[in-house]
């Protein structure tokens, strides 16, 4: 697996050693060890989430502000623009973002850590999306930031689109209101 770091160093492209040949293909999408080897980080994940989503559908941004979630993202069917914003108020780059393009065609996984917020806007006709996460979902302490806080400033790529929010997700809080990390 290939692993580089982001603009915010934390948050991580995991890229997967594919073994293919004109029958299909086959990679190891997740080996304990091998994750935190190449990471250098020492998380054990705990519960795996499965979802799917329409076109235009915007969920996010999730985090939970006790039992902090890790997650380890990727998408296998379709494709999406998969977020994650430092909601570390210590950390050097608080308040700032990274976006990548995940597809069950490019294969490339996101290293979420504790403290970020996390979201996606699935941009195929539909999506699958995966991730493993290193505490159990405590709906309790789940936050929602806006996704479209115009401090933060997520690019999105959202021309012609209208994206489908939940509820939830229409009521995000601005990052000057939410309930952060220390």
């Amino acid at each position: 697996m290939q692993v580089t770091p982001l603009a915010i160093p934390d948050v991580m492209l995991i890229e997967p050693k594919v073994f293919g040949d004109a029958r299909g293909f086959f990679f190891e999408s997740f080996n304990q060890r091998a994750f935190n080897e190449a990471t250098g980080t020492n998380h054990q994940f705990v519960q795996d989430n499965h979802s799917r989503s329409a076109k235009g559908v915007l969920r996010g941004l999730h985090y939970q502000i006790q039992q902090p979630q890790g997650k380890l993202v990727r998408v296998v069917s379709g494709s999406v623009f998969d977020v994650a914003v430092d909601l570390r108020r210590s950390s050097p780059t608080f308040g700032r973002w990274v976006g990548e393009v995940l597809s069950a065609e490019n294969q490339r996984q996101l290293w979420v850590p504790p403290g970020f917020g996390h979201g996606f806007l699935v941009l195929s006709d539909e999506a699958e999306f995966l991730y493993k996460t290193t505490d159990y979902y405590a709906p309790a302490h789940e936050r929602c930031l806006a996704w479209n806080d115009p401090e933060i400033g997520i690019q999105w790529p959202v021309a012609g689109i209208v994206p489908a929010l939940s509820a939830k997700d229409a009521a995000g809080l601005n990052i000057g209101q939410a309930e952060l990390f220390p």
